[in-house]
């Protein structure tokens, strides 16, 4: 079966630009929903794909967070490019992380975290996440269940060494949070099974600037852009990126 890779999208609209991040073994489409929809309203939306996403996961543990946090540069430098002087940053998860990076890294005109971790469960929760995903994929590639578990055993005797390195990433943005000076928007799901939810809490209180706000979604998991309350949560940040000082 062949499988259609998840792409960038942009959706061009005003002058005032969101760059969309999707999250550690997600694709463009946990935030096309949300681009969808903040474009209809007059913004500008890009999301990038990070290298080793929405592809086989043998691919996936070849890269790292030096090669999604290029992407992620890649797509800021490609609004710039486009003419779009004022963007902000909306991420899910590891793209909430590096909402927050991007915050102390580059000029932007507000931050959304959502469902953004600044300390993880545990290596195994992680593991566990990318076992999930290279299970999924294999099925979503109409392999057999007998051809599944054969590669799914050759997959667990593979390194991980992302892991590690998407551990360093996260710690090192938790210590420098406290460098944000940016509106931000802190958006958490109460019911997030991948994440310890306390990172919201920490968040919240590290960053600098007193524009800042902080959502619980009471009904919702870890992939909020796509769960029950996602029509709630587009509506509270059109309403938090109406409130910043875009210059027309």
């Amino acid at each position: 079966m062949k499988i259609v890779k998840p792409q960038p999208f942009t959706f061009k609209a005003g002058k005032k630009a969101v760059l969309l991040l999707h999250g550690f073994t997600g694709n463009t489409a946990d935030v096309r929903m949300l681009g969808r929809y903040l474009n209809e309203r007059g913004y500008t939306c890009h999301a990038p794909q990070y290298k080793g996403h929405g592809v086989p996961p043998e691919e996936l543990i070849h890269t790292g967070p030096e090669d999604w946090w290029k992407d992620v540069i890649s797509g800021y430098e490609y609004l710039k490019s486009e003419g779009y002087e004022q963007i902000a940053v909306c991420g899910l998860s590891l793209g909430g992380v590096f909402s927050l990076k991007l915050g102390y890294t580059v000029p932007v005109k507000g931050i959304i975290p959502m469902c953004a971790p600044v300390y993880i469960k545990s290596e195994e929760t992680m593991y566990q996440g990318v076992l999930e995903y290279a299970r999924n994929y294999k099925k979503f590639e109409g392999k057999s269940q007998p051809l599944i578990e054969a590669e799914m055993e050759e997959f667990k005797r593979k390194p991980m060494n992302t892991l590690k390195a998407l551990q360093g990433l996260i710690a090192d943005v938790r210590e420098h949070v406290d460098m944000i000076y940016t509106p931000t928007f802190v958006v958490q799901a109460r019911h997030d099974e991948m994440i310890n939810p306390d990172s919201a809490n920490i968040i919240y209180h590290a960053v600098e600037t007193d524009d800042k706000k902080l959502k619980w979604y009471e009904k919702s998991g870890h992939a909020i852009t796509l769960d029950q309350e996602r029509e709630t949560l587009h509506e509270d940040i059109y309403r938090f990126l109406e409130t910043l000082n875009w210059q027309s």
